[in-house]
């Protein structure tokens, strides 16, 4: 354990220090600002910033998470050669990633909230929605890196899942209603939607707003299953799960990678 903390630690404070961790956290907190300042309430501002939440964050996420795993490979290198548990290192370094993506992000967001608002259900659901898909997609990128050894290979995988969840998986599912729109498919929308976590965080922040009747069929569906207390605790389990299955598969590649 106390290894561990060391690695986190020391991963915090090499973070903490990068610029474009800088910029990630000013430019959260100019938008999140300038939308209280321009475009009115704590509704409207949450509204504006849920698209940023789905796409940013996970691409931000999946990005540098990616390439600072890939830089790392002579520090793991290294560290491997000390009597350090593969366990310690592995989430050592995905803890101290994942950990400050989350900080700088609350700090972005929530200190606007707080300052010309407050942090309500709605706000802090906004706020969790965006804490889990940054450790999601930290996970699955450590998942891919520790699986690749090719930077550009898995780099380039990174994007395409990234596309493949954020845009074109709407688009299939689309497809598939208006398909097989003759067929009852309620079921299979709401198990297509716990596949992909970008559509998990959506519907968790679209329920609190009472906007369903506007996102047509599916949007009347997942309001109807998901729109209970035990709907929404359903969501962030699943969310919960996306965040640590990556993250456990990517350490039993990691176990048996050969540095």
């Amino acid at each position: 354990m106390n290894t561990l903390l060391k690695i986190i630690k020391y991963q915090q404070h090499d973070l903490l220090r990068s610029r474009w961790i800088l910029i990630y956290t000013v430019i959260f907190f100019l938008l999140t600002d300038g939308l209280f300042r321009f475009g009115g309430d704590a509704s409207q501002v949450m509204l504006s910033l849920m698209n940023v939440v789905l796409f940013v964050i996970p691409l931000v996420s999946i990005i540098f998470s990616a390439m600072y795993f890939y830089n790392s490979r002579e520090f793991l290198e290294l560290l491997l050669s000390q009597p350090i548990a593969r366990f310690s290192l592995y989430f050592g370094l995905l803890l101290g990633v994942g950990m400050p993506l989350s900080l700088v992000f609350l700090i972005g967001v929530g200190v606007p909230f707080i300052y010309h608002a407050s942090i309500n259900i709605s706000q802090a659901i906004l706020l969790i929605s965006g804490v889990l898909l940054t450790w999601i997609y930290t996970g699955v990128a450590f998942l891919i890196a520790a699986k690749n050894d090719q930077r550009v290979r898995g780099i380039g995988i990174s994007i395409v899942l990234w596309l493949l969840t954020a845009i074109i998986y709407d688009g299939l599912i689309v497809f598939i209603l208006f398909a097989l729109q003759d067929y009852p498919l309620e079921k299979v929308v709401i198990l297509l939607s716990l596949a992909n976590p970008i559509d998990l965080g959506r519907i968790l922040m679209l329920l609190q707003f009472d906007i369903a009747a506007l996102m047509g069929y599916t949007g009347a569906l997942f309001s109807k299953f998901y729109g209970s207390l035990w709907g929404s605790i359903m969501v962030v389990s699943a969310l919960t799960l996306w965040a640590g299955i990556p993250a456990w598969l990517g350490f039993r590649y990691f176990v048996r990678k050969d540095f």
